[in-house]
């Protein structure tokens, strides 16, 4: 089980980044699976829960991811960009599916109601309450709500419902990219880079973590993972994903007292720290940070996943002063009446 402490592991420095990534054809962006995306993403957490902390929350989690699989898998009527509006988002450099200001079509009220309905029949007594609000919800509680998370002003979040709206927009956001991908491809990559590499070149939005990838020509390349529309994009690990500085960099894990490896001393500790699936990349310039997860470590971590699951990680760094770049949309604080650092209740009232 973890402690209440952190260990810490120095990033490789730039030069064996670059020996590492050298040779092979690396893609830009990693796309979606429709098929098995928050599939995936259901069974790590169910693999999580048992024995957690958190391991009720984890689970409706489990069944919200399978409920988006569904949704996901039956397609959406949305209206997606066509070439033009492509190519002017392109000549612009701003993300063609913004989060903030792309006109959101009334289909993704359906998609939650599908989600609800989905979820009512095996949901715990807890959450009941919750999902028959937002089975009656209007048109103005739902926009207001997805203005607060798509632009992540928290002011007036109701942040019980707020994982299950969330989960509404990204099976449309993800749906609409792999849409204008199927769409458009023939004609040449339809989503570009940004100026500004620490956001989603599709919508916009901040990743809520960044994975090493195991597999292809080049591993142990880390993509960030967008918290909107899941599409990830390559960003080199001697940068900083906040601030793009190569200076400070260092990773922090929570220590495993049931991975004996190392002793129990500090040079333990630190040796199981880099070993650690889950670790939060911390730069000493900006003072954020951002979590990272290893699929050599681990073949079946997720980044939105583990993520959850390591709420004590992000609380042990923010006391050293550090403030979180990405963003979880299925965990969620603002101002609405919770205890400081409690996860929201999915079946607050």
């Amino acid at each position: 089980m973890p402690t209440g402490s952190s260990a810490t592991v120095k990033v490789m420095s730039p030069e064996e980044i670059v020996a590492r990534g050298a040779g092979g054809d690396m893609p830009f962006f990693r796309w979606p699976e429709r098929s098995t995306l928050f599939a995936e993403r259901a069974m790590r957490l169910r693999q999580l829960a048992p024995g957690h902390a958190m391991g009720d929350f984890l689970a409706f989690m489990a069944d919200l991811a399978a409920a988006q699989q569904r949704a996901l898998s039956a397609g959406v009527e949305v209206p997606i960009p066509d070439g033009p509006a492509l190519d002017r988002a392109a000549q612009r450099g701003v993300p063609p599916l913004a989060a903030a200001d792309w006109p959101r079509d009334a289909a993704w009220h359906r998609v939650l109601r599908t989600l609800v309905a989905d979820l009512q029949p095996k949901a715990p007594a807890s959450v009941q309450g919750t999902l028959a609000r937002l089975a009656t919800a209007d048109e103005h509680f739902l926009e207001r709500q997805a203005d607060s998370l798509l632009t992540g002003v928290m002011a007036g979040l109701d942040l019980a419902t707020a994982p299950l709206v969330a989960a509404a927009l990204q099976v449309v956001w993800t749906h609409m990219v792999l849409e204008v991908q199927r769409r458009h491809t023939t004609l040449g990559q339809p989503f570009g880079r940004l100026d500004d590499e620490t956001v989603c070149p599709c919508c916009g939005s901040r990743p809520t973590a960044s994975i090493v990838r195991s597999a292809g020509d080049t591993p142990g390349q880390r993509y960030l993972h967008c918290s909107l529309c899941s599409m990830q994009w390559h960003m080199v690990r001697i940068k900083c994903s906040h601030c793009l500085s190569v200076k400070g960099l260092a990773y922090q894990a929570l220590d495993t007292l049931d991975e004996p490896d190392g002793g129990d001393d500090a040079d333990g500790a630190a040796s199981r720290a880099a070993k650690a699936a889950v670790q939060a990349e911390t730069c000493d310039e900006c003072h954020h940070y951002l979590k990272i997860v290893h699929s050599d470590r681990d073949p079946f971590v997720d980044p939105v996943a583990d993520d959850l699951a390591s709420l004590t990680l992000d609380l042990l760094v923010s006391e050293t002063g550090m403030a979180r770049h990405g963003v979880n949309l299925m965990l969620l604080f603002g101002e609405p009446e919770a205890p400081p650092g409690a996860p929201p209740d999915p079946g607050a009232a």
